[in-house]
């Protein structure tokens, strides 16, 4: 019986490997379907979920069945659909619902509890254990005692142990280690202030983004609204007897030119408004009513003191403080390598009891109990281990010298991204201040061009391109100044001085 059991067992055990490779899809050009075995997915619901009908073609349909408790959205953040929300109030409503900023927060909780347990291992280890147990045993007697054929004997007993482990000294790799588990905890923690300053950044880009597309599809309202001057101004002359069909069809052209126009900015307008969600990393259904900073004043490009900002960025940067710190780690690891050659002296000690009982054949018990106790000193010295050691002092060196590149290409890029953040924070404003010109000219043009027109003495070709024109210019304008307070934003952030919502330009 031992035996069949035994073979059972083997017979199970083989067929679960095979069983797993029918999980999996017959063949690449098979839709794969679950089989009712994926626990916690579809499995969940009670009955397992079936594989999609055919195709009226008869091609494979690789839809994946739809489990219904995995649609629920997370809580949407409660929010006054009445009031206007600004900049500084959608950082705030960022940093509390974004999923970036708490998954930041639990690594940086995860790498210091590491540090803690690093520096658990410089205490003793306590362990209790207890083992019980009882055993019979029944033998046939060669020569039956009156009625007794069987010689029976029973032991049982109980002992329990509390042990102590504590290393005592070990040269400094504990040490080692946990110097690299601190520098990953401050890595961590900084890292997690750098998630909210690229959170806000993130969101201020959004947000001005979102302002120069709302600016932009006034604007081309306002355009529609002046070709529809032009071609009341066409329909006019025409009735008139001053104007020809032509004409009128190019002012009807240019308001359909308009029309589309202003479909193609509400467009935009609605995808800057999806981006700023995204960015503030709430629910894409959402719907906020957004302050318009469309007429915020630029900040001033003058003589921006370059080299003070990059040793400012040097030095407070959350990537470069990162990669500074991962490289005293990997320091560490280094050291903590090199003590793997030298001894390590323990403490072990050892307190235990015991009791036992023996009867045979109901004879009387037999008893036992004893106690012990021992206190060890010891140390151990590696000899010989086939390279290992050497192998894993290379492997940290190597990471060392790998992350002492990393931190020198960090300090590079972040040189290279202040230089060109400053030229286009610089290009933005001059932008801007040639779009403001080139729109109060075009302004000029338009009403000069209608009026004109209007009188007889001008063209519809001239007013429809001056309409035109006027339309570019002012979106031009718009575009120049949310592109420069973006690049007053980037400049800030690259510098890492983008820290909280009041220091958003």
């Amino acid at each position: 019986m031992r035996r069949l059991l035994l073979i059972g067992a083997l017979l199970g055990l083989a067929a679960c490997a095979p069983n797993a490779a029918h999980m999996a899809s017959r063949s690449a050009d098979t839709p794969w379907a679950p089989n009712g075995k994926e626990d916690g997915v579809w499995s969940a619901q009670g009955e397992p979920a079936t594989p999609p009908p055919a195709t009226a073609t008869g091609a494979p349909d690789f839809r994946v069945p739809a489990n219904p408790a995995l649609a629920v959205l997370p809580s949407a953040p409660e929010l006054d659909a009445k009031r206007t929300y600004r900049l500084p109030e959608l950082i705030d409503i960022a940093q509390r619902n974004n999923p970036s900023t708490r998954s930041a927060w639990e690594r940086a909780r995860e790498a210091a509890l590491a540090v803690g347990m690093v520096e658990a291992t410089y205490l003793p280890l306590i362990t209790a254990s207890v083992i019980g147990g009882r055993q019979s045993v029944e033998q046939p007697l060669p020569i039956p005692v009156g009625t007794q054929r069987y010689f029976e004997t029973t032991a049982e007993g109980v002992s329990s142990a509390v042990a102590l482990q504590w290393l005592v000294f070990d040269f400094g790799q504990r040490a080692a280690v946990a110097d690299a588990a601190k520098q990953g905890a401050v890595a961590a923690n900084v890292l997690f202030n750098g998630e909210h300053q690229k959170l806000i950044f993130d969101v201020t880009r959004s947000y001005y983004s979102y302002g120069a597309a709302v600016t932009n599809t006034r604007i081309a309202r306002d355009t529609l609204r002046n070709s529809l001057a032009i071609r009341s101004a066409a329909e006019d002359r025409l009735g008139h007897g001053l104007a020809t069909m032509v004409e009128v069809a190019q002012a009807r052209q240019q308001v359909a030119q308009s029309e589309l126009r202003r479909v193609q900015a509400e467009g935009k307008e609605r995808d800057a408004y999806q981006a700023l969600i995204a960015a503030m990393g709430v629910n894409a259904t959402l719907r906020i009513h957004v302050g318009d900073d469309g007429k915020r004043r630029l900040p001033d490009a003058g003589n921006v003191p370059l080299d003070q900002m990059i040793k400012l960025a040097l030095s407070q940067r959350p990537d470069v403080v990162a990669s500074y710190s991962a490289m005293q780690a990997s320091r560490a690891g280094i050291k903590a390598a090199e003590a793997e050659y030298l001894p390590k002296v323990f403490i072990s000690g050892a307190v235990a009891t015991g009791q036992g009982n023996f009867n045979a054949n109901g004879l009387p018990t037999i008893g036992q109990q004893a106690t012990g106790s021992g206190v060890l000193i010891g140390a151990t010295v590696p000899l010989y281990d086939a390279g290992l050691r050497a192998a894993q002092l290379k492997q940290a060196q190597s990471r060392a010298a790998a992350a002492e590149s990393t931190f020198q290409r960090t300090q590079t890029l972040t040189v290279t991204e202040i230089v060109a953040a400053n030229n286009a924070l610089r290009t933005a404003l001059e932008s801007y201040r040639a779009a403001t010109a080139l729109a109060s000219a075009a302004a000029i043009t338009y009403d000069a061009a209608l009026e004109a027109y209007r009188n007889g003495v001008g063209t519809v070709t001239a007013a429809t391109a001056a309409d035109s024109g006027l339309l570019d210019a002012r979106q031009a304008q718009a575009d120049a100044h949310a592109a420069a307070l973006i690049g007053a934003a980037n400049l800030a952030f690259v510098v890492g001085a983008m820290t909280t919502r009041d220091t958003v330009p």
